[in-house]
């Protein structure tokens, strides 16, 4: 399974704002940050253009979410419910 990471990097004297994704393996792509998107949409869409560069399929079950240093994205296998929030096992609270 891969991880796509995301983050920003600002102007220079030569280029504007950008946002860069890489993989695990060191595939890495940088787009222009556009100023009418979102941060996470930002994100998202530069993780995107990293699928699309290395011609991976499933990229439209991309989840995502914010770290320290920009945003991380994981592919979701096709039969995950995601409709429902991921619960772990409950423990009943003991009376006293």
């Amino acid at each position: 399974m891969k991880a796509i990471t995301t983050k920003y990097v600002g102007p220079t004297n030569t280029r504007g704002s950008r946002v860069s994704a890489t993989d695990s393996d060191g595939n890495r792509i940088s787009i222009p940050y556009e100023g009418g998107l979102d941060s996470q949409a930002a994100h998202r869409a530069a993780a995107l253009a990293l699928c699309k560069k290395m011609n991976w399929n499933s990229c439209e079950r991309l989840v995502g979410g914010g770290t320290k240093k920009g945003y991380a994205f994981v592919f979701v296998p096709e039969h995950c419910k995601c409709s429902r929030p991921l619960e772990g096992p409950r423990r009943k609270r003991s009376r006293r």
